[in-house]
This record gives C-alpha cells, structure tokens and sequence, in this order.
C-alpha cells in the first residue's frame, strides 16, 4: 500500500472535473520510455520462535528498518516514526502488521528488475542474520491468528483496521495476514491502456493460478490454493473485483475516473495526519462538502491517494498494476513481470492474448476468477475445458513477446529464461501450494513448523 512523506506542502485544489481524466493521460509514454515496476511482500519472523515481531520489541521491525540505512536507505517519517525506507531501488515499506514490501524502480528490462530484487534480499537477510529474523515468501501467513499479529503505526492503517469489518468479513485477513508479488507497467494511449487492461483482467485469473501459495490458515490445510484470492472476494466489493465496464464500449480513461469516484473514500491526508472519511464520498469532496472536512476541496495528491484504495485485480493509475498473484520467493518474484512484461509490452504477443481472450462473457470471467481461488489450474475454462488447458499457450505467448523484446544481459541471454519457474508448473501441473501440501500430508507429518524452512528466503 502507498507510503506518504511527512510534507506541509499542499497542492492546489481541483478546480474542474477533467483534471481527474487528465491525470491519466499523464501516464501515457512512448514504448521507449516503458519500465518495469515490481512490487513483492513478505513475511518477517524471529528464527527463534517464529513469531511475528512488532515494531518496537528489540530485533524487530523498527530495528530491521534502521539496520538496513547501512546500505544507503533514506528514512521516510511519520508522526516521529520510521515506516519505510527510499533510496535507488526504490522504496522499503510496510503491510499493516509487519510484511516488508519492496516496491521497486522503474527499471527497463527484467534483468535489471531480478538484480533489484538480488540486491533487496541479500540486504534483508545479512540484517535479519544479525537481528534473528529470517522472511518467508507466501501468500498468507500459514499459523497466525489475527491476534498474534502486531499493528504498525501508520495512519491510514488504523484507519482501515476499523472499517474493514463495516463492509466484508475478510477485509482483516487482508491486511494483516497476505503478501503478494505485484508488476507496474506504462501504456503509450488511451486505446493501449484499455486494451492492456482488458488483456491483464481476463487473464489475471492464470495468474492467480500459476501463483497459488497460500494453502494453510492457522496450522492447517483450509481447502484453498490461493486463499489469499478468496479473501479479496470478501473484503469490500465496492472497491475490489473484475470490473466488468472495462470489457465495455468505449471504456478509458473518463470511465475509469467515474468508477474512482465511486468507490467510498478511506482518508484525507493534511499537516502529516489522516483524517478520517472512510465510507464518505469523493464527489462530495469535489464540491467541498466531504463530511470529514467540511469547507475543502481536494488536491490532485489527495485523488492520487484515493486511486490507491481501490483494490480491483488490474489498477490505473498512471500506470496499470497487476493485482492477481500471491507472495512467492525469488524465483517467482522474477517470474511475475516476466509474464506480463511478455504478454503486454510486445504488440504481437498483446492481440495474441486479446484474440484468446475476447469472445468471453463477463459471466464466464467471473465464474473464473471466483473457481481460481479453490482450484488454480482446474478452474472452468470459458468454453469448455480447464484454465491449465491454455495456460502453456499463454507462456508461449510471453516468450514470443520476450524473445521479440530481445533485451539482453551480458551473457547474451534474453527475458524469456525468467518464464522457467511457471514452466514447472505447466509441465508438472501442480501450482506451489499443491507442492506445499503433498509435504504437509506427506514427510512433514503435518507438522506446520517446517514451511518455516520450506518457504524462507
């Protein structure tokens, strides 16, 4: 989720409607300019217990963010505390109970994205070597209960904390207990962005799949692949899901502003504090009636702060996000931007995914995403057949799309090695969370205890 800086500075009001179209459009960039922005979470415990250490205690996350400015990390203040980190690679930051976020640079291919992430992972664990922590790449938590988690403080995370039980019941698990692995990508139009959009939606489903990590709650199996995919079902569906207008006539950047104006607000930042107007409405906020702030209009920095609270499977900002997959060590961490790198930034390989995914209903779509979750790459395919039916032919697609990128590293390879780990996966049909399982039912003894060496980075 979004960091904020300590500022006092306040950019001018909005004054027409357009502004918040017109945002959008600064996104656009030429296929030169395109970059490759990955974001990954993970899981941070004490090696001697496992347990999930608070920011305060000794050795825990206060202490792992201070230890880490020896590699030349800036701290980012709020109200007097450390709650991320910025520097070349990007930003260090923090889930609501601790989860340690990288959201990477822009970087222009996906070498230069897994030496990022080389470089992020060996930093963490030579602190957590010295702190006694180790991290642990999955989609949740596999044994905490909500209440063994800790809180980090920052703003608008309380926020959130009290409204999420106000709109679904799994909002909490949300926050507290998932990671993902998530890319950013650029558009060079409107008419790219869309059909990008539409391609990363119908296909997001394949993602989720070939990601499923999150087989366990509480010490044991919970009858998911992807849990993580199940609770965004149910944690607000005013702000989350497929966003079926998308696949509409005519949709772009006015139509995606109409539905960000939809979706309830969550806070306004002012002088380094949130208020609080969750549930309150940004239309209101327009016409310098939001309820929480009675007599302001908002900022261009306070509509760049709603945009990021709505939680649909692809976001616009002045960028897309692909949203579908959980957390996963290094390999997948790499493996997620391969795949839509591949699929999205090659004209050829972009139709290639359109033509297999345009004559789907919106109700098959859906029908998909909400069977993905329980059966990864068994789920229904629109049509007939199951989603591993197509799922190598999607990967063909990505490579084509790599190979024609031909960006290579000094040994003269291209993008397309980092596809590998999702290779497995078609060639053995387990996605990682069946792999987990086959161990838990198997020579773990269901002893939950031994993902901790499994899955740590």
């Amino acid at each position: 989720m979004s960091t904020k800086t300590e500022s006092n500075k306040v950019s001018a009001p909005i004054e027409d409607r357009a502004q918040l179209i017109e945002y959008f459009a600064r996104g656009e960039k030429p296929k030169d300019r395109w970059r490759i922005g990955t974001e990954h979470e993970k899981f941070v415990f004490a090696t001697r217990d496992f347990h999930a250490p608070s920011y305060d205690e000794p050795g825990g996350i206060r202490d792992l963010l201070g230890e880490l400015t020896q590699f030349g990390w800036k701290p980012v203040l709020e109200g007097g505390n450390v709650i991320a980190l910025s520097g070349p690679d990007g930003t260090v930051s923090l889930e609501p109970a601790g989860q340690l976020e990288l959201s990477g640079a822009p970087l222009e291919n996906l070498h230069e994205t897994c030496g990022e992430t080389g470089r992020h992972l060996e930093q963490v664990k030579q602190v957590g070597d010295k702190l006694g922590l180790n991290f642990l790449g999955l989609g949740m938590w596999p044994d905490k209960t909500r209440a063994e988690l800790p809180i980090m403080p920052k703003g608008r995370y309380g926020i959130m904390l009290r409204h999420m039980p106000r709109v679904g019941n799994l909002g909490l698990d949300m926050m507290l207990r998932t990671c993902t692995i998530q890319v950013n990508l650029d558009y060079a139009s409107e008419a790219d962005m869309a059909q990008k959009f539409r391609v990363g939606l119908a296909l997001q489903p394949l993602a989720t799949a070939l990601f499923a990590n999150s087989p366990f709650t509480e010490g044991k199996p919970n009858g998911y692949l992807s849990y993580r995919s199940h609770i965004w079902s149910d944690t607000d569906p005013a702000r989350t899901g497929m966003l079926p207008f998308v696949f509409e006539e005519g949709f772009g950047y006015e139509r995606y502003a109409e539905y960000a104006l939809d979706v309830p607000m969550y806070f306004v930042y002012r002088d380094g504090k949130y208020i609080d107007a969750a549930g309150q409405s940004f239309r209101d906020f327009l016409k310098g009636e939001l309820p929480a702030y009675p007599g302001h209009k908002p900022t261009m920095d306070d509509w760049a702060d709603h945009l990021s609270t709505a939680f649909p499977e692809v976001r616009l900002k002045t960028f897309l996000e692909m949203r579908g997959a959980d957390g996963g060590r290094w390999g997948r961490i790499c493996a997620l931007p391969a795949l839509w790198v591949g699929l999205l930034y090659d004209q050829g390989a972009l139709d290639a995914g359109w033509d297999l995914v345009k004559g789907w209903s919106m109700e098959a779509r859906e029908e998909l995403r909400s069977s993905v979750p329980k059966l990864a790459l068994d789920a229904p395919l629109p049509g007939g057949g199951k989603l591993r039916d197509i799922a190598g032919e999607v990967l063909d697609i990505a490579a084509a799309g790599l190979n024609a990128r031909a960006q290579l590293n000094a040994s003269g390879d291209n993008e397309s090695g980092f596809l590998d780990p999702l290779r497995e996966v078609v060639r053995t049909g387990k996605v990682p969370a069946q792999v987990l399982l086959d161990r838990f039912n198997g020579d773990w003894q269901g002893d939950i205890r031994r993902v901790y060496e499994e899955a740590r980075f």
